[in-house]
Formats: structure tokens, sequence, C-alpha cells
């Protein structure tokens, strides 16, 4: 009996030791790499969102969850990470439904231009810090390039065993957890680089969505269904890289054929009052602070229209909890804000 004893003990030491080990050498995503934190920042925002949004840099950078309770009382959270491929969209999805089912979805159809995984670091930054379930375990098999391997995801430290030699004081710093970074999803940015000039676009020898891409759109349009949810499609306002008009037709005629609402952004641009030259912080990529909150408020009347979305700022529990994240984002607002005002550089923001 004290052999066994003896036995556990050394093997809850030994497994303690290698999470522990696994714990301090995977990246940490503080000072690079920021986004890489935003699967798993959803866990401490999940429940009682009405709207979720996915898809790829293009939601995290250009949407207000902020703005959306601020202007219209809708609760939002943001599930977007780098160059988020459409299946991990969608198991996006399905793991948001295993916490809560919001009324609406909404989904930037950009990355409907990839049609295979593309390659490991962006792969990481999306699955990593998914919780474990066999959604996640769908999602790393779904996302794996030839070259990965399944064990890794299960135990990151056979990918991350050689980081001792990069290993810096954050790595201890946030060994048990993380700071939060995002607001509800969205990541923020103060600084403004406008759009001087754009290069030409490129033809394309086809411009046909493959047949991944639209499985797995029906996949995210039938799991709404199932669950009551409203899907809305949605191209994100940037002015690169180029949307091919070849490509905006595929989605208006799939969402009049599927009786779902599509809003191109790029073509509404006087209604959301979005000026590239004020409103982008890397030249039209991706919007800064005063364009998500532009894109936000104008979104914000198509989707307080959607069934079941409702002003819950009434609320007193609720609006208790998002001053809370008011005062985290205006905080953090001010603070980037200082630090552009010390370096000199640019802001739009007032």
């Amino acid at each position: 009996m004290k052999k066994f004893i003896r036995a556990g003990v050394f093997l809850a030491v030994l497994i303690f030791c290698l999470w522990l080990l696994q714990r301090l050498l995977m990246p940490k995503y503080i000072e690079e790499n920021e986004e890489g934190v935003l699967s798993g920042e959803y866990y401490e925002n999940a429940g009682d969102n009405d709207v979720l949004f996915i898809g790829d840099c293009e939601v995290y950078s250009n949407f207000s969850p902020i703005t959306l309770w601020q202007d219209y009382g809708i609760t939002s959270v943001i599930r977007g990470t780098p160059q988020q491929l459409i299946w991990q969209s969608y198991y996006m999805l399905e793991d948001t439904l295993r916490y809560e089912t919001p009324k609406v979805v909404v989904y930037n159809v950009f990355s409907m231009r990839y049609d295979k995984p593309q390659n490991e670091a962006y792969n990481r930054l999306t699955l990593d810090g998914m919780r474990w379930s066999s959604v996640k375990s769908d999602a790393i098999k779904a996302s794996m390039t030839e070259e990965e391997s399944y064990l890794s995801y299960v135990f990151p430290i056979l990918r991350f065993h050689s980081r001792w030699s990069e290993l810096s004081g954050e790595d201890f710093q946030y060994l048990f957890g993380s700071e939060q970074l995002s607001h509800n999803g969205y990541v923020m940015r103060v600084d403004t680089k406008p759009v001087t000039r754009l290069p030409e676009p490129v033809p394309k020898a086809d411009y046909t969505y493959s047949d991944i891409d639209w499985e797995y759109l029906d996949k995210i349009r039938d799991c709404c269904r199932e669950h009551g949810i409203t899907l809305i499609l949605i191209k994100s306002a940037s002015c690169y890289p180029y949307w091919y008009p070849e490509w905006d037709e595929q989605i208006v005629d799939y969402a009049k054929k599927n009786g779902l609402t599509y809003v191109n952004f790029l073509e509404h641009q006087e209604e959301t009052g979005i000026d590239y030259t004020t409103d982008t912080y890397d030249a039209g990529l991706h919007l800064n602070l005063s364009g998500a909150e532009k894109s936000s408020a104008w979104f914000g009347t198509i989707l307080k229209e959607q069934p079941g979305i409702t002003d819950r700022r009434s609320d007193e529990a609720l609006s208790g909890k998002w001053q809370e994240k008011i005062e985290f984002y205006e905080q953090m607002k001010a603070s980037q804000l200082k630090q552009l005002e010390e370096t000199g550089a640019v802001t739009s923001y007032r």
C-alpha cells in the first residue's frame, strides 16, 4: 500500500511539474502577438451576449462592443482571431454555444478566400487559447498543416520545449494568468496611419470560392437555424487587401438564396462616416478606435432591428457589469492617447 501511495504521489508531482513547465514555456502573447490571447479571453466574457461576431482581424479591429452597449444597449462579444479560417469560425460558433446562445451571429466573409490551412503560427493564435472539448479537437484536426502534430496541441510542451532561450520576465509574470487586453474581443488602437496610396488589384485566374468554403458557410447557416439564431454576413470596412467584385457577387447570391442579410461596409462609407485618412491605424487594412466606433454605431442601427435584440440598459445588474467594461475601455483609451502625446505620434481620436 505504501508503495502505491508513493507511486501515486510521485506521479502527481511529475504531472504538476510538467504542467508548470508547459505553462512557463508557452507564449504569453502580451508584448508581442497580443491577438493570441483573444481565444482565451472569451471565457471571461461568456454569457448573456446577444450578438456574436466571428471572423478574422476585420472583426476584432473594426467593431466595438462598448459602443454597441452605450448607443443601443446591445450586449455583444467578438470571437475573432488573426486570419481566422472559415472552419475555425464555425468551431468558434460551436464552442460559444457551449456557454451561451446569442440572438444574432455576425460572420465576416473575407477569410473565404482561403481554401486550406495556412500555417502553424496563425493556427496557434486561434486554437491554443480554446478550452479543451470535442469542439477544439475537431477544430485542430480541420486546421492542421501537414507538418503539424495533433499531439503538440494536446501537449503544447512538445511544441514549445525549445523556448528556454527565449524566456523573459513576461513568461514568469504571467505564468498563472494573463492581463486583459481586449474589450469583449475588440483590440483597441488609437493611432493613425492614413491611406495615401493603394496597390492595383492583381487579376485572378479563378474567383470561385472552393467547395470547403461553401461547406462551412452552410454549416454556420445550419447551426444558426438549428438554434434559432439570426445569421448576418458582412464584409467589414478595409481598403486592402482588395475585395474583388466577383467575390462579392457570390456572397450576394448566397445571401439572397438563403434569406440572409449581407452588409458590405465598402458600399456604405458615406453612411458610416468612415474616413480612411483618419480612421485607420495601418493605411487601410484595419480601423482604429474612431473608425471602429463609427462602424459599430452605424451597424447598431441594423442589429437593433433583429429578432430578440432589445435595449438592455435598464437592467441594473447588467448595466453595472458593463459600466466596469466602459471604465476599462476609457482607461486604455486615455493610456494610449497619453503614450501618443509623449511620442509625438499621430492620432485622429478626439
